[in-house]
């Protein structure tokens, strides 16, 4: 695909963003409620979006497609079962709503800092979340290295793919907080899974239509068809996946900070249908993408190169070809966003203002801004380590922040948690699983994925048992969080 067109649409596609982004600037924000959280005053139409947008990154058309390739049908079941965990939402969303709205929190590690009377666990969360988001951050970076290297037949280099990305990332980051980005993300939502999806039935209406391609399948690669997938999956390599991922939504900050930021328990109850909705199909299509690619192009060095293989083929028209790339790179930039200012508000208001005194509210947000691009330059660095497959890394990265869900699910319904227990759980299982994968990701035979969280509630509920809990605390918290069944009632 030629160089020309692509650089043609990146600068089309920057300049509408940046034009919606600083459209979208509230005058006057200084505090850290409106520019992390929006004023908490989404609607659900633009939070569904940017949910979808942040979730389904590079991840997905990339890293999902990868992982079809390299995998087969075990990663749409993968895929699926994130699908099944965003059921948590439903139980703990309007929890995190509710307690949100009442005490003002702008971060998840505010939330369990003051449920657990202690800021030391506010403190431990947002540093064992950076440890983890990063490397998760870098991911997304490498997608679009790897994006437009591909397409390029490396014209544009894997370096010059991330350096791109990092710098997008920044800017939008700092030019409205929170509002750019859920803004820009609603254009780059829309434009990505309607092309994606015109794009993948183009393809596959190429490679001879459905029966075509899955009977080619059968005969050439009958593994891709096996359960739980040929060649890079087993049972066990599947469970260490999923396990992980099932709790990516109420686990990894970036997303559950989120929900703060609807105006409404219905904004709420929107953004979870619609982005199921976006999901479904989007999953979907990145699987279709895997298994085309796997037909079209069955000796690929790299799988993560499946989709920029099928976006620079004869396949797909150049025009739709870039608009589907523009979609991806957009994607990965809005992921690349949301970690950006998740992870500079948990360091601007639960390090930095705890380990301080008397920290105004805009000296947080002074100090959140200027972290912003010193995190974007620690996840390029580690971009450019090329690691593997952007799917595995990603779990990997989630792995580390599930020891942190029995802390969140002890915070909501169980009393008797306590501080200790939640500082030793995070710290012991989560160097407990870094562990494990430094040692070749295996113990009696399971990888880290498995073993994270049964050691983390093994150790959360032990040492909660063996120190004394903040009762009143608990108990007031807890009564808040219920609080939503009341506002919903009423309103019914």
């Amino acid at each position: 695909m030629s160089e020309a067109l692509i650089w043609t649409a990146i600068v089309i596609y920057l300049t509408v963003a940046l034009a919606i982004a600083v459209l979208s600037r509230q005058r006057g924000v200084a505090d850290m409620s409106g520019y992390f959280l929006g004023n908490r005053q989404m609607n659900g139409f633009v939070s569904a979006l940017s949910y979808s947008a942040t979730t389904y990154s590079a991840f997905m058309m990339v890293g999902l497609a990868g992982l079809t390739y390299a995998g087969g049908v075990g990663a749409l079941g993968f895929e699926i079962i994130y699908f099944a965990g965003v059921s948590l939402v439903a139980v703990f969303g309007p929890r995190f709503w509710a307690v949100g709205k009442r005490y003002g929190y702008v971060t998840p590690s505010e939330m369990l800092g003051h449920r657990y009377a202690n800021r030391m666990v506010a403190v431990v969360v947002s540093l064992a979340s950076c440890l983890f988001l990063i490397p998760y951050a870098a991911v997304q970076l490498s997608g679009i290295g790897y994006l437009l290297q591909g397409m390029t037949d490396g014209a544009i280099s894997f370096t010059t793919g991330v350096v791109l990305a990092t710098v997008l990332a920044i800017v939008f980051s700092q030019v409205a907080g929170i509002r750019s980005v859920m803004w820009t993300d609603s254009l780059q939502a829309i434009m990505m899974v309607i092309a994606s999806t015109l794009v993948a039935l183009l393809v596959i209406h190429e490679l001879g239509g459905f029966d075509s391609l899955f009977s080619t399948l059968a005969r050439e690669e009958p593994q891709s068809l096996s359960v739980p997938g040929g060649g890079f999956f087993s049972f066990v390599t599947f469970l260490g996946l999923t396990i992980p991922w099932f709790f990516f939504s109420l686990s990894n900050p970036q997303v559950s900070q989120r929900l703060y930021m609807p105006s409404s328990l219905r904004a709420l109850r929107q953004m979870l249908l619609g982005f199921l909705g976006f999901g479904f199909v989007y999953t979907l299509v990145s699987v279709l993408w895997g298994f085309s690619a796997l037909v079209a192009f069955p000796d690929l060095e790299t799988a993560d190169l499946a989709t920029p293989a099928l976006l620079g083929s004869s396949y797909v028209p150049p025009v739709l070809g870039v608009i589907v790339m523009v979609g991806i790179m957009a994607a990965a930039v809005s992921t690349i966003d949301s970690i950006l200012l998740t992870l500079s508000s948990m360091l601007a208001r639960d390090v930095y203002a705890n380990l301080g005194s008397r920290v105004t509210e805009r000296r947080q947000l002074l100090i959140g801004k200027l972290v912003i691009p010193l995190i974007a330059l620690v996840a390029f660095g580690f971009a450019e380590l090329e690691l593997g497959l952007i799917a595995v890394l990603s779990v990997a990265a989630s792995s580390g922040l599930a020891v942190m869900v029995p802390t969140i699910v002890g915070a909501f319904f169980w009393r008797r948690g306590t501080a200790s227990g939640a500082l030793v759980s995070i710290l012991g299982a989560g160097a407990f699983v870094i562990g494990v994968y430094l040692t070749g990701n295996s113990v009696l035979g399971l990888p880290a994925g498995v073993w994270g969280i049964p050691v983390a509630t093994l150790l959360f509920v032990a040492v909660s048992l063996l120190t004394s809990p903040p009762v009143e605390r608990a108990q007031a918290f807890m009564a808040e969080a219920n609080r939503y069944r009341t506002l919903m009632d009423s309103r019914s």
